[in-house]
């Protein structure tokens, strides 16, 4: 298959994109598989706020952390998979780019969207990939007339 059969701009942008999320997944899950110094800190301010409740909070949020942590994950992986996808099967571009876009936008949940710039580039792919067309064999012989 040459490169004008393939989805080249979707794939970049979802694959950059796709990164950018994980990236921010992992920033995340810093919260959720901290250090016991930032949850002590985060003990110590709450427990002027709570009271005695402080030590329940900080467990609860730890959860929350965790299960977002890995809903970002799961993001950042689809995208970057359906990235792939994308360019390796081009006659199923529709297929991949609505889950890239459905998991970009769930991104924002679980790895803060990418810094946003993960979500940003990963809609930009998946519309790009929506939108594309792979060129006819008559369009591609008029790009390279034989002399």
């Amino acid at each position: 298959m040459s490169a004008e059969t393939r989805a080249v701009v979707p794939f970049v942008l979802s694959l950059m994109g796709g990164i950018f999320i994980v990236l921010g997944a992992v920033v995340a899950s810093m919260f959720a598989f901290g250090s016991p110094a930032v949850v002590g800190s985060m003990s110590s301010w709450m427990s002027g706020v709570m009271g005695g409740m402080s030590g329940m909070m900080v467990g609860l949020l730890m959860g929350i952390y965790l299960i977002f942590s890995i809903i970002g994950l799961a993001s950042g992986a689809v995208v970057i998979l359906g990235a792939v996808m994308l360019y390796n099967r081009p006659s199923e571009s529709q297929i991949w780019s609505a889950l890239i876009l459905a998991f970009s936008l769930l991104s924002i949940l679980g790895a803060m969207g990418g810094f946003m710039v993960g979500l940003l580039l990963g809609v930009l792919g998946a519309v790009f990939g929506l939108v594309w067309k792979p060129a006819t064999s008559t369009q591609i012989i008029g790009l390279h007339p034989r002399d």
